[in-house]
């Protein structure tokens, strides 16, 4: 069984979700922080887009003609700022036919394109990812031009597998998919069949970055590998705080790549609005937004050089890899500036951040130059005075002295 990596159990609703009948248009509800479909639109800018300067970050790529695929519970385009971000006609659902809940009562399965998401996990992910700008709301995703291929692998119930896992990436590589962001991982620490593995290199090889939340299990110092998070070539993302620090329900391993924003993720709902929500599951889609600019920017790049790329400008602390957060937090920016030349592997000094050491102040003798300049400008502007005096004084003397002279002639 696979699970989405929620904070909360499984892909199943919480206590917290809440289904509103869809003729209460988003743009006329109020933002809720109760979870619930639709939701009204978030009005500000959720603080994962604040710490990236967006401006300067679209100006080198948007994503355009990169599609990404969301291997997920399905992703509802009735939320506006995922309409135009869809490519419905490559959607599929990949679920089991004739599906049953606990009780054994059939369940709907949902559309064959893979627009049906009765959990809202898929639809919080793709707008990570593509989200289109709209008014009314700060948020948008990092790669708003990117398309989103919706597989609908998983639901509320669980039904998804491994090899329905599988089944969903090599549908993803024959939708021409130029990034595939995996939000779930594996209900044991087991390592599943060796085909969810094949499936993996199979993407690898047609240069397609694949994404994938590390775990949430992450409490107490737990570490374990998870799958697919922890196959060769996948990119395993962490979660990271507002202070860059990991979550602390993020997994913890050597096999985890890079970090990113994971909590209190503001992202799309189905029907419309905005949600909040925690977990890797929302981490793997910011990088795998930033996955989709480099890509479309340098559409020769293999995927392990745009991995690589994610790696060496993420920001750091300490030489090198922890098994905390990988190779540091993403930096979008850095990661769409810093790439004149594409790498194969991070250096561990790359991104590491210093303060830089100040410069000694120069040991003076006398007097400063600045003193200098000062001193020489008090004597000009004194000699000024002296000169504009001395020159007044003279010009009385003359004035009386011709006075004088008059005053004699007249005399005579």
């Amino acid at each position: 069984m696979l699970r989405t990596t929620l904070v909360a159990a499984a892909t199943l609703l919480t206590a917290t979700t809440v289904l509103v009948p869809p003729a209460a248009a988003a743009d006329k509800l109020p933002y809720s922080d109760q979870c619930q479909f639709p939701n009204g639109l978030y009005p500000g800018r959720p603080w994962s887009l604040q710490r990236v300067l967006l401006d300067e970050l679209w100006s080198q790529s948007q994503g355009k003609g990169v599609r990404v695929a969301v291997i997920d519970t399905g992703v509802d385009v009735k939320n506006p700022q995922l309409t135009d971000a869809v490519d419905v006609k490559a959607g599929r659902n990949l679920l089991p036919k004739n599906l049953k809940d606990e009780d054994g009562d059939p369940i709907e399965r949902g559309k064959e394109n893979g627009t049906t998401d009765t959990v809202g996990h898929g639809t919080k992910v793709a707008g990570i990812i593509a989200a289109r700008p709209a008014a009314g709301t700060g948020f948008v995703g990092l790669a708003p031009e990117a398309t989103i291929i919706p597989i609908q692998q998983n639901d509320a119930e669980g039904h998804g597998t491994t090899d329905t896992l599988a089944a969903a990436i090599r549908y993803a590589i024959q939708a021409k998919a130029g990034v595939i962001n995996i939000s779930q991982d594996t209900s044991n620490a087991m390592k599943p069949s060796s085909d969810l593995e094949r499936a993996i290199d199979e993407a690898l090889a047609q240069k397609i970055v694949v994404v994938a939340s590390a775990g949430n299990d992450g409490l107490g110092g737990n570490v374990k590998e998870t799958y697919p998070a922890s196959y060769d070539g996948v990119l395993a993302v962490a979660a990271s705080d507002r202070n860059n620090e990991r979550a602390s329900f993020s997994q913890s391993g050597d096999f985890v790549g890079v970090a990113a924003p994971g909590v209190d993720m503001i992202s799309t709902v189905p029907q419309g609005g905005h949600c909040s929500d925690n977990g890797t599951s929302f981490s793997a889609p910011y990088v795998a937004g930033v996955a989709a600019l480099i890509k479309a920017k340098h559409p020769d790049w293999t995927a392990r050089q745009i991995v690589a790329q994610i790696e060496q400008t993420a920001e750091r602390t300490i030489d090198g890899h922890d098994r905390l957060v990988g190779w540091g937090v993403v930096d979008p920016v850095r990661a769409l500036t810093e790439d004149d030349h594409p790498i194969e592997s991070p250096s561990p000094q790359g991104g590491l951040g210093r303060a830089e050491a100040p410069t000694a102040a120069k040991f003076q003798t006398g007097e400063t130059p600045d003193e200098r300049n000062a001193r020489l400008a008090t004597y000009v502007a004194v000699a000024a005075a002296v000169l504009v005096a001395g020159l007044g004084g003279t010009a009385v003397a003359i004035r009386d002295a011709r006075r004088r002279a008059r005053r004699v002639s007249g005399a005579e």
